[in-house]
């Protein structure tokens, strides 16, 4: 069973980083992080570059920059955020608004403009605009959220890429020119000759010094100022290794450009080439990584871009466009054919159909009439409808969903400890087993030995790799997790994508997860002499005075007729037995078969049709008017229609199913018969759940429970992992850790299945990154050369590590393709 702390409660503040480039510093941060009193745990993600802090108190942000700073990293600023305000007069109101947004944790800077009538909020940690507004609400001020243009958030995403594209374009020009003078005079004799004879020696050293320092002033500075103070503060990351290395390969070459004399013969060589193709080559894998992680977050990209930035409205008479966030819940909205929905809210009038595939990842357009809702981003079809709004702003379900995958991406994995004990400690034995590989090389290597050790320990610095370590886990779960958004699947916790795949058996609730939830009235037979449109109508008009479930499937079957109801009398309702009343001078009895027998009322004739409903799992009601059994019928709560594939799916997946309900174990059993369930638990109380889910946990392991989020809480909480049966107009419910929005039972073996995929994916990751650096590292080192004669050029060292990085964000991009489990006879 999960942990929940019910204790304290946990506060929660999210800090964008810069400047990490590897899994050693994340580990660095949240080590300092953790210093900070009463955080409970903070949890760094290199794919997202933020980190989540959890906090039995409210937190001081700027001893959280403080930390962040003291490991050697910078806080970027939060997106500005921008309010309308309404109601200010004078400078005094300005004053009070903006004190009163001062108050709020993590503000770094209000600013309000009287005359704009705007708000400017600065912050370095994310905050809840709910809060804002509210807190604007108390200064005796009215408020709304003036949304940023997207276009230009989207810009700033991408400038850093661009800036590494010019400075990788730069450095890939200069050093082409230096690789070409050295491995070409090492390679072709003819080009040797050539250099020799037109250039001179040293004069190509001379070429190939200016340009390499040009590699490493500019493109590659930012190795420089970001390595060599981690190293300063004894705490190296990734940066220091290629800092260190090209440092170690330069200084050489000056050396033996300058200073030829001060080593010792047979050692005068320059290693430009290896210096400046090292940056250019880290450069390029740094490029790609940057593309690839922008494709991670396409899933978040996507769910933003369905944000319609306009509406219709009808104002005066006139319909009027404004801008999204202006609507108001007093406001009636027109939607019109093929437009986006703007808002959440509930149709008023018109009918049309609404691809609703964007949230709940079913193709089919979905009915909408008079009382539907709507959810903002998903596309009118065919007609006109017009809505007032139900949820605005962060309150909508677009914005819950965008919330929650967000949540989910920066989560960290139990599977990420080890990552985290191994890569602490990565950079400094990488740092130690370079400098024991120049001593053994420099000691018992060949002459020139010098040459072989500076080469071998620039070689063991820069082919480490802690980058696709670091990367391993977070961009899997990045694209797993935005994967699963496109099909209806959102995991509220990151952990609930490790934990769900290893279940062994899936628990269901009966009524809304199996069955529609809404009962119907399923079947009707008529004695001869008795038309069914007649009987229909005296059932539904003494059903209606009542307040039982089956009495509204009735009354709702005759609305659907357009049958008009009767007036009723002497309406008794008989405890344990049934109904009885009078219609139209009639005395209709409603009941079971005991109750019939006991009026002396022989039910032989509907014998058969009795059985059948009974091994259907229906409970029978008959009918006599006038002391005469006229009719029999069955309301019944109907299957799903995708809940037959999806039992079959999840046995497909080799797990167990158990069905939970307060229902009858007649009915139960009749229901898990025809579903092919695996177990039955029936005639349970909410409570009595959660001892049934103790014992699936005792006799099977890890159990999956599957509600509807409302009364299943208690027995979600006690699962292994809780999936609530959405309905894409409620989507945050708390006891769960996965939301399935379709409201379709075919989710859990899609959500069963992403989590199988992803976690396969990270391990895959894991694998390739730790024997990366196991098989490379030693080659590095020279541990072939005495046998086969084999080094390792710091060039190609480079490559390798650039490709390890590039493989590992490439894999996990697998993951946008994955298919929901079809069942194959």
């Amino acid at each position: 069973m999960k942990t929940i702390n019910t204790e304290t409660p946990t506060h929660q503040e999210v800090l964008s980083i810069e400047g990490m480039s590897c899994a050693s510093c994340v580990g660095r941060i949240e080590k300092q992080l953790k210093k900070i009193e009463h955080v409970e745990n903070a949890e760094v993600n290199l794919a997202t570059e933020q980190a989540t802090i959890y906090a039995s108190q409210p937190l001081d942000v700027t001893q959280l920059n403080t930390a962040v700073e003291r490991a050697g990293y910078k806080v970027t600023p939060i997106e500005p955020i921008e309010l309308s305000i309404e109601g200010m007069s004078c400078a005094s109101c300005v004053g009070r608004v903006e004190k009163s947004l001062k108050k709020i944790s993590g503000i770094q800077q209000a600013s309000v403009n009287l005359a704009t009538e705007r708000a400017l909020i600065q912050a370095n940690t994310k905050i809840n605009t709910n809060d804002l507004i509210e807190a604007v609400k108390k200064a005796g001020y009215e408020a709304k959220l003036v949304k940023p243009d997207q276009g230009e958030q989207q810009e700033k995403k991408t400038s850093k890429q661009k800036q590494l594209k010019r400075d990788l374009g730069l450095s890939v020009l200069l050093s082409l020119p230096v690789f070409i003078l050295s491995m070409g005079s090492h390679m072709i004799p003819a080009f040797h000759t050539w250099v020799v004879n037109n250039l001179g020696t040293q004069q190509s050293w001379l070429i190939q010094f200016v340009l390499t320092t040009l590699v490493l002033l500019f493109p590659g500075r930012r190795f420089y100022q970001k390595g060599m103070p981690a190293l300063l503060r004894f705490a190296p990351d990734m940066n220091s290794l290629v800092a260190i290395g090209t440092i170690a390969a330069y200084g050489f070459s000056l050396i033996a450009t300058f200073m030829p004399q001060v080593l010792p013969d047979g050692t005068v060589h320059v290693y430009y080439e290896a210096a400046a193709m090292i940056v250019s080559l880290i450069l390029l894998g740094r490029y790609f990584e940057a593309k690839a992680k922008g494709r991670t977050s396409e899933a978040i990209q996507h769910l933003v871009g369905m944000q319609a930035k306009t509406a219709r409205v009808q104002q005066d008479g006139k319909v009027v466009e404004i801008p999204v966030e202006d609507i108001t819940a007093q406001m009636i909205v027109e939607i019109r054919p093929g437009e986006r929905v703007p808002i959440d809210g509930e149709v008023i009038d018109g009918h049309s159909y609404i691809d609703e595939s964007m949230i709940t990842g079913e193709p089919v357009p979905v009915k909408k009439q008079a009382g539907d809702q709507v959810v903002g981003g998903t596309i009118n079809q065919n007609g006109t409808v017009n809505i007032h709004a139900t949820a605005i702003g962060e309150d909508s379900v677009l914005a819950q969903i965008i919330r929650m995958v967000e949540q989910a991406q920066g989560s960290k994995l139990p599977i990420q400890a080890l990552v985290d004990k191994v890569t602490m400690w990565f950079v400094p034995t990488v740092m130690f087993l370079s400098a024991l590989t120049f001593i053994v090389w420099l000691i018992f290597g060949p002459d020139p030995a010098l040459t072989f050790s500076l080469i071998n320990a620039v070689a063991v610095l820069i082919v480490a790799c802690p980058c696709a370590m670091g990367l391993a886990t977070p961009t899997s779960i990045m694209v797993g997790t935005g994967r699963g958004a496109e099909l209806g699947v959102l995991f509220r916790k990151g952990e609930a994508l490790q934990s769900l795949q290893e279940v062994s058996v899936v628990a269901v609730d009966k009524t809304g997860t199996l069955t529609e939830g809404k009962p119907t009235l399923t079947d009707f037979q008529v004695q001869q002499g008795f038309e069914k449109e007649k009987v229909l109508r005296v059932l539904a008009s003494v059903e209606a005075k009542s307040e039982h479930p089956i009495a509204l499937a009735i009354v709702q079957a005759a609305e659907q007729q357009d049958i008009q109801l009767l007036p009723v009398t002497n309406f008794e309702a008989m405890t344990g037995l049934g109904i009885q009343a009078s219609v139209s001078g009639q005395v209709i009895h409603i009941g079971a078969d005991r109750y019939m027998q006991q009026l002396g009322l022989n039910v032989a004739p509907f014998e058969q049709d009795a059985l059948r409903l009974g091994q259907e799992g229906k409970t029978p009601i008959y009918i006599a008017i006038d002391e005469q059994l006229a009719a029999i019928v069955a309301v019944a709560d109907p299957i799903k229609e995708t809940t037959h594939t999806a039992i079959a799916a999840l046995h497909q997946l080799g797990l167990k199913v158990a069905m939970i309900t307060g229902d009858n174990r007649h009915t139960a059993q009749a229901i898990a018969n025809k579903l092919n369930i695996d177990q039955v638990v029936a005639e349970v109380l909410p409570e009595g759940k959660v001892d049934a889910i103790r014992k699936l946990q005792e006799q099977y392991g890890q159990v999956a429970f599957v509600g509807d989020g409302i009364n299943d809480a208690p027995a979600l909480a006690q699962s292994d992992v809780g999936l609530a049966i959405g309905t894409g107009t409620d989507v945050a419910i708390e006891a769960a850790e996965v939301v399935l929005m379709s409201g379709s039972l075919q989710g859990v073996p899609t959500a069963i299945a992403l989590s199988k995929a992803t976690i396969s994916n990270i391990r895959q990751n894991l694998a390739w990154a730790f024997v990366y650096n196991v098989a490379l590292i030693p080659i590095a080192a020279g541990v072939l050369y005495p046998a086969f004669g084999i080094l390792l050029s710091p060039i190609f060292a480079a490559a390798a590590m650039a490709l390890s990085s590039v493989f590992v964000l490439g894999n996990a991009l697998r993951l946008k393709y994955f298919k929901a489990p079809t069942i194959t006879e």
